[in-house]
């Protein structure tokens, strides 16, 4: 196969074989979803590396399905920006399914496994859509599939407590559904297109014929995919579903969904309606103030909670808050770093989600008192949650600290040194409630045996990702550049429009 097709396939391989899994009997679905899902997911992930180094190495180029045009086609855009997300969702989604293997077991209630490997192949099928797609109508098309398959990987044990959440996460993201397709709306009934490129074509006309209908659009769009995103203050969705969801599911929500959001929002923002025309409006400065109250919202509240998922789910909040700082300074610089911390904080949030997954799993501890001496008796797995912890407050050498520090340096090259003190700020707020975590691990003891390590006996289905997890967030901190080169050519197509 030409790898000029390779990102229809990463993103089409995982659904026939979703649509088959729960058409087997229950006892077969549930023996062969696991294996087949990982294997479906490594055969996307090698696609989706070859794709990325085909555009690395060829450029960038355009996929019409059909032989339509692109103005009334479905359309996909390849290059570096859709190509190294594609490569994130599958890479990071492959991770968590090998750690569902066994663990999906515990968390997930009997006769549904076969179902919840189901809606991750869904999940993961509607993300790299999300990420290739350069037109409006399948970007709202993928974007409503992972809605419904990421709030089902919430409810799927039909606990009280998650249909709470699920429907929580089902009524607000439907205002955000609903008011991202009248912006789309708006912007169609003004453009004639739903071609992404093709509206940033024309936007500068339409900005000057049509200032209110593009100005309404830009609203829509912008608080539709904040409340997807669950940019603060339109997270309250977020708390309730990561911390009640099995493992696999927080860390895919946590690490994945949000950032598909996002990427989806920035391809809109973008490219849709242009650089030029964004920096006229009040998007930056809104941006960079979103931004900033989200970093110390976040970690505050954090700040408040016991429960170990609480606080994760928290700590994402604050990091988005990060992301939307980079985007919001319109530099290369800061969408870059902006860009970096999607995959940085992706692996971080994995990491930490996996890890306490396995501590609750293991001792059924759940809260930060519970943890006094969990380093003795589960060294590997408190091993890699203290490395994504680090990564998370920004110590040096891991990929959190690179965020911190090019975001720092964006910050100064853009002329806004008030961001600086807000950095260190929730970075110490950061450490305030990671540390005492890590500490009652290592130090504290529960019990008089505590002070012997025993071996972590985990399955190796659970302790290979938090393995690789781990090599992966001291390698892109010790050695950014390759990373931050992908980036950074993804930040100056974004820039400059597709």
């Amino acid at each position: 196969m030409s790898s000029v097709h390779l990102p229809v396939l990463v993103t089409v391989l995982p659904l026939p074989v979703a649509l088959v899994l729960p058409l087997l009997k229950r006892r077969w679905s549930a023996a062969i979803a696991g294996p087949v899902s990982v294997t479906i997911l490594l055969v996307s992930t090698v696609a989706a590396a070859v794709s990325l180094a085909s555009v690395i190495a060829h450029g960038a180029y355009r996929y019409t399905f059909g032989g339509w045009t692109s103005a009334i086609g479905v359309e996909f855009v390849v290059n570096e920006y859709t190509a190294v997300m594609a490569l994130l969702f599958t890479v990071t989604a492959l991770l968590i399914t090998v750690y569902a293997l066994r663990e999906a077991r515990s968390d997930v209630q009997p006769g549904v496994t076969g179902g919840y490997f189901t809606l991750i192949l869904v999940t993961v099928f509607s993300m790299v859509g999300l990420a290739y797609t350069n037109d409006l109508f399948n970007l709202y098309v993928f974007m409503e599939v992972l809605s419904i398959s990421s709030c089902a990987i919430v409810t799927i044990n039909g606990h009280k407590d998650n249909l709470y959440a699920g429907l929580k996460y089902l009524i607000i993201g439907t205002v955000g559904s609903i008011t991202i397709l009248l912006g789309m709306a708006m912007l169609y009934m003004v453009s004639g297109t739903l071609n992404i490129s093709m509206n940033g074509e024309v936007m500068t006309r339409l900005w000057v014929q049509y200032p209110v209908n593009v100005r309404i659009a830009l609203v829509l769009i912008l608080v539709g995919f904040g409340i997807k995103a669950a940019v603060f203050p339109m997270h309250t969705w977020l708390p309730g579903a990561h911390s009640v969801a099995p493992a696999p599911s927080s860390a895919i929500l946590s690490a994945l969904v949000v950032k598909a959001y996002i990427v989806g929002a920035l391809k809109v923002l973008f490219v849709g309606f242009g650089t030029e025309t964004l920096l006229s409006t009040f998007v930056p400065p809104a941006l960079v103030w979103v931004g900033l109250a989200a970093m110390l919202a976040g970690s505050g509240l954090a700040l408040g909670q016991q429960k170990v998922k609480r606080i994760l789910a928290y700590s994402t909040v604050a990091h988005i808050g990060f992301i939307v700082l980079g985007i919001g300074l319109f530099t290369e610089t800061g969408l870059t770093v902006a860009l970096f911390h999607v995959i940085a904080h992706a692996l971080l949030k994995t990491g930490l989600f996996l890890s306490a997954g396995a501590v609750i799993h293991r001792t059924g501890k759940q809260f930060v008192g519970e943890y006094a001496g969990v380093g003795y008796r589960m060294p590997l797995t408190m091993l890699v949650f203290t490395t994504c912890a680090l990564g998370m407050i920004g110590i040096p050498g891991t990929n959190g600290f690179i965020s911190k520090w090019y975001l720092i340096v964006a910050a100064a090259e853009a002329g806004r040194p008030i961001v600086l003190p807000f950095i260190l700020l929730s970075s110490f707020m950061n450490a305030l409630y990671y540390i005492p975590i890590v500490t009652r691990a290592f130090i504290q003891r529960s019990t008089a045996e505590d002070h012997v390590m025993r071996r972590d006996e985990i399955p190796w289905s659970t302790r290979l990702p938090l393995t690789v997890i781990a090599l992966l967030v001291v390698t892109t901190g010790l050695f950014p550049n390759a990373v931050m080169g992908i980036v950074r050519v993804s930040a100056v197509q974004l820039l400059g429009g597709f």
